[in-house]
């Protein structure tokens, strides 16, 4: 397809050299714009809600959202489509901003033959799929800003990531790229059509999925993954590959899984020892819980500072598997420190978790964070300051470099566990220290806070907190977690017409329909329903399942769409990568294999193994690819056990039989009661002298029932 595409354009101006630089997914934004030099224009972006699409309210740039009215202007002009995709605490989405969009020479240029349209890829990650995989069929890497030149019927011929200001390094200036575009069409637009028809026609030969032969969807097939992932491991520091290092937990959650089952202890060490490098590194906040998007380097220590909700969502579950499965109380707390930053500094005060924080504030990447031994010296007292450079690795130079202008600050320290071993007197030294470090930064200014809440990660944050709830037995989590799905049904649920929008924000929710939205909801409101047994949560979680199949469920060959029959799109996709958030279908399928164990029911279980099949040539080929989808085929492939728990779910009895059953590594399990929506067998199963019972069953055999939580424990193992 690259073939094609330059054979294409190529001949056309010498766009060949017009190179798209990669951007690293997960690059911060930088803040501290004057926005006083920027009030004397408004665009038509002030009428929307998107906190990325305000930020450009006030460009010169003539901006369009996507939808009808732009479309219709361009084909109105006979103009090309610029369209530029970013998100909110998006780096070098900013600098582009900065560089180029504030730039009323080069936004007359774009105004005056072209239609620009700006796109919020957490709004819409159905149109940034679709014209991500264009330009990174084109050649040109990926990541965010991600520029598109489309024609007026929405076809892509060209596109790039970040284009500087000027020519250097052997790469052309924006204003170079517009001018080269607009050259092409006002000489040869036939040519640009031609290309756009043809490139799209193997744009939808690309993202088009054939079905496999079921037979290979084998326990072999999950050994052979692993043992591609282990491949990867680096012993040093931990993780997976080299740097930049992202977490993606479904890697080793997936690893953790098949290591546990043939008890495999190199490579649970290999995943334990990676979620220890994690939390010792400068990309854990060592103060305030939560983890930044990955690291610039291979030890875990200086960061991209922004943090985003989806990322803590699934380390949550990892640190939380890996205290199930080591007893190390380290995993434990920073799976709560995690939760806890999120009910602070992440939440709306109606429940609902907001995306993002940025990476600057003050126009400066990492002041928040970052520390001089100047600064601590001053704050500290003689005994906390000594222990605590020692402990953080702090020095007089600093472990990171800033790199804004015109001022770079100094000296600046990247807190890290330099030194973990503390005796027992140190440590109160020491958390007496962090709480002033704590205190001093909180006057700080703080990053920018994306507000948008996004029904997909809310649903990935709501499993996780509502698990934590019952592993860590933790009243205050559960709480939460009821509060967060109260929010989802009030604010992005539409009883009448079964309907899940994707975002809410300052009172408003979108029109958008996406299945990631669904599918991660489902996921979450069963860990919910798992934890606390109440009924109305399964049935809810039915509901969405319902909808879900019947919007996006693609009968015929298997596999779920990305968007309901959305009208504004060249193709529709089936998204499997599992990248940084794992994709809708690869949670449809887990979610619906753990709705059909609680429910027995073949609607949901049918749809999720037909899913599995069609993607079947992609988890033998690419299994690097679709981590999280092999997790689901590991439940499909082993009879999953059954907690079944009969008893007055709020009773205490019946709650400690509910932390006894998460208290054991078993993710191929799920926990029911007995009322509500389930297996009709759960239904016939009493009480034991009239006190809450617990049953053990896989298929239709059960252990003998129990009341003991130990027992649970033995029986579960």
């Amino acid at each position: 397809m690259q073939y094609v595409f330059r054979k294409a354009i190529v001949p056309l101006a010498g766009l060949l050299l017009i190179a798209g630089e990669l951007i690293c997914e997960g690059e911060k934004t930088r803040r501290g714009i004057n926005m006083d030099s920027k009030q004397s224009y408004t665009n038509r972006l002030a009428r929307e809600k998107s906190p990325y699409l305000l930020q450009h309210q006030h460009n010169p740039v003539d901006w369009f959202a996507w939808g009808d009215e732009a479309f219709n202007k361009a084909r109105a002009d006979k103009k090309i489509i610029f369209l530029s995709i970013g998100y909110s605490t998006c780096h070098w989405c900013h600098v582009m901003e900065r560089e180029s969009f504030e730039d009323p020479k080069l936004a007359s240029f774009l105004n005056q033959h072209f239609v620009s349209i700006k796109v919020d890829r957490e709004e819409r990650p159905d149109v940034d799929k679709i014209y991500m995989t264009a330009v990174q069929a084109m050649g040109q890497g990926g990541g965010w800003p991600l520029n598109v030149f489309l024609t007026s019927d929405l076809k892509p011929f060209y596109g790039g990531t970040y284009w500087p200001p000027e020519s250097k390094y052997g790469r052309p200036s924006f204003l170079q790229v517009l001018e080269h575009i607009v050259e092409l069409w006002q000489e040869r637009p036939g040519d640009i059509t031609k290309t756009s028809l043809e490139f799209h026609e193997k744009l939808t030969e690309h993202t088009a999925v054939d079905g496999t032969d079921s037979r290979s969807l084998s326990p072999a097939l999950l050994r052979d993954a692993a043992r591609q992932f282990k491949d990867e491991y680096d012993s040093q520091y931990g993780g997976f590959g080299g740097a930049p290092k992202f977490p993606r937990p479904a890697q080793p959650s997936f690893i953790l899984r098949q290591a546990v089952r043939h008890d495999d202890k190199n490579g649970i060490e290999m995943v334990l020892n990676t979620c220890e490098h994690m939390a010792r590194g400068g990309m854990y906040d060592q103060l305030g819980g939560g983890f930044s998007r990955y690291s610039v380097d291979a030890m875990w220590l200086v960061p991209h500072f922004e943090k985003m909700l989806y990322d803590n969502a699934q380390l949550v579950q990892l640190y939380l598997d890996a205290w199930l499965v080591s007893g190390d109380r380290a995993k434990a707390d920073v799976a709560r420190d995690i939760i806890r930053y999120v009910l602070r500094d992440m939440t709306h005060q109606g429940g609902g978790f907001f995306s993002a924080e940025d990476a600057d504030s003050e126009g400066k990447e990492g002041k928040f964070y970052c520390w001089t031994n100047e600064e601590l010296q001053k704050l500290l007292t003689p005994n906390e300051f000594k222990l605590a450079v020692h402990y953080f690795g702090v020095t007089e130079k600093g472990n990171f470099v800033d790199h804004s202008d015109p001022h770079p600050l100094p000296n600046q320290n990247i807190l890290y566990v330099a030194h973990p071993k503390l005796s027992d007197s140190e440590k109160p030294v020491l958390q007496s220290a962090k709480q002033k470090m704590f205190a001093a930064r909180a006057g700080r200014v703080r990053p920018h806070l994306d507000d948008n809440v996004l029904a997909s990660w809310n649903g990935l944050m709501l499993g996780a907190i509502a698990r934590a709830a019952a592993v860590l037995d933790d009243p205050g989590f559960l709480t939460a977690a009821e509060k967060n799905a109260a929010f989802i049904r009030s604010k992005l649920w539409d009883e009448p017409s079964r309907t899940l929008f994707h975002r809410w924000r300052d009172g408003e929710r979108d029109q958008v329909q996406l299945l990631d939205a669904y599918s991660n909801t489902l996921d979450g409101m069963l860990y919910l329903y798992e934890a606390t047994l109440n009924p109305k949560h399964l049935e809810f979680a039915r509901a969405v399942a319902e909808s879900m199949i019947e919007k996006f469920y693609d009968a015929k060959n298997g596999g779920f769409w990305q968007s309901a029959g959305a009208d504004d799109l060249i193709l529709r996709i089936k998204d499997d990568y599992d990248g940084a958030e794992p994709s809708g279908n690869s949670m449809a399928v887990l979610a619906l294999l753990r709705l059909a164990a609680i429910t027995d029911n073949p609607a949901y279980k049918n749809p999720a193994e037909k899913t599995l099949k069609l993607f079947g040539g992609r988890l033998q080929r690419m299994p690097r690819a679709v981590p999280f989808l092999l997790q689901g085929l590991d439940f499909l492939l082993e009879e999953p056990r059954r907690a079944v728990i009969a008893g007055d779910f709020n009773l205490p009895e019946t709650q400690a039989l509910i932390q006894a059953a998460h208290a054991i590594y078993q993710p191929n399990r799920v926990i029911l009661g007995t009322i509500g929506p389930v297996e009709d067998f759960a239904k016939t199963l009493p009480l034991h002298n009239g006190k809450p019972t617990i049953y053990v069953c896989t298929g239709s055999a059960c252990q003998p029932p129990t009341i003991d939580p130990d027992q649970v424990k033995r029986l579960l193992k």
